[in-house]
């Protein structure tokens, strides 16, 4: 090529505008614009909920990486956020790269071995230091009045999306994966043995209100607490909740997820001590997928929260309970499927939290592969444990779409929950 050719080709190059971003295809568009339908569970209450669906097409989002996501999803501006491909909030660093110079595991054993009381001293104040350089590294805040959507197989790894004090949020189609805890904390007050106790959920809230998670998967990826050593006697526990809801936190659906090999699932209200919660935590929980999740699906306190239609299996042997009765507490779980292992009674399915009433109706219990049978699982959690529970959650639930026959559950649910359901 002459060389004044290709000095003209270099210009014109130097000055082009930059490739548009690949467009986002309609159905997608589509997908982003819906609010939750009238109706459909806890968060259609109020002023409804619609995210970022009135954005205009300049807050409309595609976020490839952490510092886009970030960046999308902060304001209350209305907006849309697509998150495409796969996003790992660490950008490849590992928990050495986290730790304050004056922090080590080893050294934070040594110091607090045989201590009965929580840790102070230099090395807890490096592991805090520590913490908090990872915390603003995997944490995505997100405002009010906004849309977050997968796409192309959307998926977070190795960090939460965090929503305090905000409103009107939809999350759908997206995988959140492994918010593991460099540094959890060590509390020998904590239980009769003590306990480890890490700090991340995937999807934190914390004071929202009106918010829809639907259609998403939730998991540990490949890194189970199951498979951590025990330190100071106890697991080494690095996850925290899936979708934990607290502080007031109102008006939730949760709605075609899959949840699986987790341990603390959904916590909803983090306190017995009454507060900003009482007459809040009104939560619906419908045709999701527990799959092999420990305990917490949910473990309520002081909220109204309708669980209807949610396929339970619980054939590992780390299972501990479903639902989880606490401090004024009204569940109200109305045709459930619970595929439960031969080693795993009935009985089993409930847990008292220091909670007194729960409603249940039209479970279906299938023990290995055998036929379904209804099963009372009050009356079978009576009969096992003390104190009783009182077979009334004193309401009924009102904000639903329909409730599916409990035997139709496995298909529908299997067919139906996470992503790539509602876009592929």
């Amino acid at each position: 090529m002459p060389i004044a050719t290709s000095l003209v080709a270099a210009v014109l190059l130097a000055f082009a505008p930059p490739p548009a971003a690949p467009a986002v295809p309609p159905a997608a568009l589509a997908l982003a614009r819906q609010g939750i339908s009238p109706g459909d569970g806890w968060a259609s209450a109020g002023a409804g909920t619609t995210g970022g669906s009135a954005a205009g097409d300049a807050d409309v989002f595609v976020a490839r990486d952490r510092d886009e996501l970030v960046a999308a999803v902060a304001g209350n501006t209305p907006k849309i956020v697509f998150v495409r491909g796969r996003i790992d909030l660490r950008e490849g660093r590992s928990c050495q790269d986290f730790a304050d110079p004056e922090y080590s595991l080893d050294a934070f054993l040594a110091a607090y071995e045989g201590w009965t009381t929580r840790p102070t001293g230099p090395v807890e104040d490096a592991r805090v230091r520590s913490a908090r350089a990872q915390s603003e590294q995997i944490r995505v805040v997100v405002g009010s009045n906004t849309t977050i959507i997968g796409l192309d197989g959307g998926r977070l790894e190795h960090g939460s999306l965090v929503l305090t004090n905000v409103s009107n949020v939809i999350v759908r189609n997206l995988e959140v994966t492994d918010a593991a805890d460099c540094f959890p904390a060590w509390d020998p007050t904590d239980g009769s043995a003590g306990n480890w106790n890490s700090l991340y959920d995937l999807v934190s809230l914390s004071g929202a209100t009106n918010v829809w998670l639907d259609h998403n998967t939730f998991s540990d990826g490949n890194n189970h607490d199951a498979d951590q050593p025990l330190y100071f006697g106890r697991p080494y526990q690095v996850h925290d909740g899936a979708t934990d809801f607290i502080r007031g936190s109102d008006l939730i659906t949760v709605s075609w997820n899959d949840y699986y090999d987790h341990d603390k699932t959904m916590l909803i209200g983090s306190t017995d001590t009454p507060g900003v919660d009482v007459g809040k935590l009104r939560v619906t929980v419908h045709h999701n997928r527990f799959g092999n999740v420990v305990q917490r699906a949910p473990r309520v306190r002081f909220g109204q929260v309708d669980v209807y239609n949610n396929l339970y299996v619980a054939t590992d042997e780390e299972y501990g309970y479903s639902l989880g009765v606490g401090v004024e507490s009204s569940i109200y779980a109305e045709n459930n499927y619970f595929r439960l292992s031969a080693d795993v009674p009935a009985s089993d399915v409930i847990a008292y939290w220091k909670g007194t009433r729960i409603t249940e109706r039209g479970s279906l219990v299938q023990v290995s592969g055998n036929a379904p049978r209804p099963v009372d699982l009050v009356a079978a959690y009576n009969a096992a444990h003390d104190p009783d529970l009182a077979p009334d959650a004193g309401w009924t639930p009102v904000l639903r779409t329909g409730v599916d026959p409990t035997a139709s559950v496995p298909a529908l649910v299997s067919a139906g929950a996470g992503i790539r359901r509602v876009l592929r």
